[in-house]
């Protein structure tokens, strides 16, 4: 069977279209027409059936989801490649424009069409979780600015005893509060909406140092857990996974993390590794016990980071709760 791989890259106003066995280029704005003209072209200049059509197109969040539920609403075949990936695939490139990175992005997908595998949109209660989980990291972002904007004001002009400036973050974090508050409020209703995620929700909360915002979080990362095989896929998502860095017989550098990976998942893992050394203890003896043996801290706070994402797809497979074992240890 004859394929075709379509190649789109998207942007806020157009997408720019290139065929890779017909060689074509066309250009569709980014808006309900337009979309629907870019199916029709390519269908018209290929003259192959739906199921022959290969689609790929950088991840661009709201500016590429549309098209995306288009081509699902449609049943078509597509690749959704996060734009670090299409750009390292690339090699030392010079120039750039729309056309020549619609270009580039179907001959990606020609190249890797053996080890490329078709995206499907998660439902529709993780795409709003995500969206309400965004907002509120935004939020957290803005109010902790302002916070550090009071404690350096009082500490630069501690005589002070009214400031404007002071007076006005206080109000402004006292309104992100509050909005923090109702989207979290939020997040429990729209998971509440769904029995299967609520269950979920639910058990992974019986685990030590997770919290409702980790539980939703790691809900709509993975798509209810249906997006990673296991967890050590994830963790390397989340970039928790540490690696190797050696060379030869030359260099044998120290196994580290990468930079790469999700920075909220970072965030909201490391303070859940925080709370378990306080309230689990067997986290607790095995932190202390490695500390004594002078192993570096972070490392370790990245060993109980992984131990906890373990956990928790340990009980989602189950669908039980947590049972915390090592207290029945003789």
């Amino acid at each position: 069977m004859k394929n075709e791989f379509i190649g789109i890259d998207v942007s806020k106003g157009t997408l720019d279209v290139h065929l890779y066995c017909g060689n074509r280029h066309q250009s569709f704005k980014n808006n309900v027409d337009g979309r629907q003209s870019l199916i029709d072209w390519v269908i018209e200049k290929t003259n192959l059936k739906l199921v022959e059509l290969r689609f790929c197109l950088e991840h661009t969040g709201i500016y590429s989801q549309p098209l995306c539920e288009l081509l699902e609403q449609m049943d078509l075949t597509y690749y959704l490649i996060s734009g670090l990936e299409l750009k390292r695939s690339m090699g030392i490139k010079r120039g750039k424009n729309d056309k020549v990175d619609a270009k580039r992005i179907a001959q990606y997908a020609f190249l890797r069409r053996d080890d490329l595998i078709a995206y499907k949109m998660p439902g529709q209660t993780v795409i709003t979780l995500k969206k309400l989980l965004g907002q509120r990291s935004k939020l957290v972002r803005q109010r902790a600015g302002h916070k550090v904007s009071i404690k350096e004001e009082k500490q630069m002009y501690p005589s002070t005893q009214k400031s404007f400036v002071i007076e006005s973050s206080g109000a402004i974090i006292g309104f992100l509060t509050l909005q923090i508050k109702l989207i979290e409020k939020e997040i429990v209703s729209l998971i509440k909406s769904d029995q299967e995620i609520l269950k979920t929700y639910e058990n992974i909360q019986t685990i030590k140092g997770v919290g409702p915002i980790l539980a939703a979080t790691m809900i709509a990362h993975t798509n209810n857990f249906k997006s990673f095989q296991n967890w050590r896929k994830f963790a390397c998502y989340a970039g928790i996974a540490p690696f190797e860095h050696s060379s030869g017989t030359s260099y044998r550098g120290r196994t580290r993390i990468s930079v790469l990976g999700n920075r909220d998942l970072k965030t909201i893992l490391s303070s859940a590794a925080a709370t378990a050394i306080l309230h689990d203890s067997q986290l607790k003896i095995y932190y202390n016990k490695r500390l004594k043996e002078g192993k570096n801290k972070m490392a370790t706070l990245n060993i109980i980071r992984n131990k906890i994402v373990s956990r928790i797809f340990a009980v989602t497979k189950r669908q039980t709760p947590y049972v915390e074992t090592f207290k029945f240890a003789a």
